[in-house]
C-alpha cells in the first residue's frame, strides 16, 4: 500500500517526541514492503529549532540514520490534491494545520479513495479542549488516539464514530541493550522542561532525590529555564542540551537509571497513558523508576519498573538500584521482556493493519486481503 503521513516534522525530534514513534512505524511499514511517504510543513516549529541550533549537519545526519524515510516540505503552494493521488492510506497527525485538516477531509468528502485517519498523541483534547472541538473531522474514516482514556473523550464528545486506540511504542531497529557499553554514571534523564506542567514533580522525584543521594549523570532536553538549570548544577548532575533520539540509545546504557516523570494533564485527566521514553528506556534493558501515574490498561507488569508515591521513595528506590546490581539487573530484564513481547513499532504496524483492514475503505480492505492471500 501506499501510506501518506503528515506530521509536524519526521526530520526534526527537537521538542518534538511524536517524531520517535511516527520513525519507527514508517520504518516497519517500509520493511513489510509498503511505500511511505512523510510531508511536514517547511518551515515548522521544530525543524527551525533544529537547524538553528545544530545546522544543516542535524538534516544530513537523520537521513543518514534512517534512509529508508522519505520526507516532502509542504508550504502554501503545495499540490496536496498531486501528493495523495495514489495514496492508499493518509495519517493526519494532530499538530497539523486546523486549516490542512479540513482540506484533506473535504478531499475525502468529495470521492478520494484514499482511508483518512486522524491520529492524537498529546493531552491537547483535554487541556485545550476547544482546539480539538474546533478540527473539522467529519469526513474523517478513522481516529487513532495514542490511549484508551483519550479513545473515550473522542467519543463522548463526538469527534469520531470509528475511535481506535493506539499507543506509542519503542523502535527496536534503534532501541536495544548494549552489553559492550558499561554505565559511566548513575542516572540520566531524557525530557524536555516544556510549559512548567510537571516543574513540581520533576522537583521532587528527579532533582532534589539526586542531589541528597549526590548521584552522578545527566539531563537532556531543551526548554529548561535559567532557574531550572541552576537545579539540576547544585544537584550535581549535567545538563548536556538536546540529543538526537538517535543517539539516545547510547546515553541510556552509559547510567545505571532512568526515571520517569509524566506530565500533569496526563496524570490527572488521562490516565493509562506513559511518555513513549518509557517505551525507550526499558527497551534499552535500563532500569527504570517512575513517579506516580494510572496504568489504566495493564500495559505493563507490576515489576517491569519501580514505582514511587513520592520524592522519599524516589531517594530509596535509586539508592536501592544504584547498591544492587542484582536487583537493577532484573528489573531492567523484566522490562525489556514486556517491550519486546508487547510494545514496539512492529506490534504497532500489526494494531494499525488489523485496524484498516477491519474499518478502511474498500480498497485498502481488498489490498490487505490480497496481501494475506499472497
Amino acid at each position: 500500500m501506499r501510506i501518506v503521513l503528515y506530521t509536524h516534522s519526521l526530520i526534526s525530534d527537537w521538542n518534538h517526541g511524536n517524531a520517535h514513534f511516527l520513525r519507527g512505524v514508517l520504518r516497519e511499514l517500509e520493511a513489510r514492503g509498503h511505500s511511505t511517504l512523510a510531508l511536514e510543513p517547511r518551515n515548522g516549529w521544530s525543524r527551525s529549532h533544529l537547524l538553528a541550533e545544530r545546522g544543516a549537519a542535524a538534516e544530513e545526519e537523520f537521513r543518514q540514520t534512517f534512509p529508508e524515510l522519505t520526507v516532502a516540505f509542504h508550504d502554501v503552494d503545495f499540490d496536496h490534491e498531486a501528493a495523495l493521488a495514489d495514496a492508499d492510506v493518509v495519517i493526519v497527525h494532530e499538530w497539523t494545520p486546523p486549516e490542512l485538516v479540513a482540506r484533506l477531509g473535504r478531499l475525502r468528502h468529495e470521492g478520494a479513495r484514499f482511508t483518512l485517519c486522524f491520529h492524537d498523541t498529546h493531552h491537547r483534547a483535554v487541556s485545550a479542549e476547544a482546539d480539538i472541538a474546533s478540527l473539522a473531522l467529519a469526513d474523517y474514516d478513522l481516529v487513532l488516539a495514542f490511549g484508551e482514556t483519550l479513545r473515550q473523550r473522542y467519543l463522548a464528545r463526538g469527534w469520531g464514530d470509528q475511535v481506535h486506540t493506539w499507543h506509542e511504542a519503542a523502535d527496536l531497529r534503534l532501541f536495544g541493550p548494549r552489553p559492550a557499553t558499561l554505565p559511566e554514571a548513575d542516572l540520566i534523564f531524557v525530557g524536555n522542561w516544556g510549559d512548567g506542567e510537571r516543574a513540581r514533580e520533576l522537583s521532587e522525584f528527579l532533582i532534589e532525590p539526586a542531589r541528597r543521594l549526590a548521584l552522578t549523570g545527566a539531563v537532556r532536553g531543551v526548554r529548561y529555564p535559567a532557574e531550572a538549570l541552576e537545579r539540576v548544577a547544585a544537584a550535581g548532575l549535567r545538563y548536556g542540551g538536546s540529543i538526537a533520539n538517535a543517539e539516545v540509545p547510547e546515553a541510556f546504557v552509559r547510567h545505571r537509571m532512568t526515571v520517569h516523570v509524566p506530565r500533569r494533564p496526563y496524570v490527572e485527566s488521562l490516565p493509562g497513558i506513559p511518555t513513549i521514553r518509557v517505551f525507550e528506556a526499558l527497551a534499552c534493558g535500563i532500569p527504570l523508576i517512575s513517579a506516580p501515574w494510572d496504568d489504566a490498561e495493564g500495559l505493563f507488569r507490576e515489576t517491569d519498573f519501580v514505582k514511587v508515591r513520592d520524592g522519599e521513595e524516589m531517594a530509596r528506590a535509586m539508592r536501592l538500584i544504584r547498591d544492587d546490581a542484582d536487583f537493577a539487573a532484573a528489573v531492567a530484564a523484566r522490562g525489556l521482556e514486556t517491550i519486546r513481547t508487547r510494545h514496539s513499532c512492529a506490534h504497532r504496524v500489526d494494531e494499525l493493519l488489523a485496524i484498516l483492514a477491519s474499518h478502511g475503505t474498500q480498497r485498502v480492505r481488498h489490498s490487505l486481503a490480497d496481501r494475506e492471500l499472497a
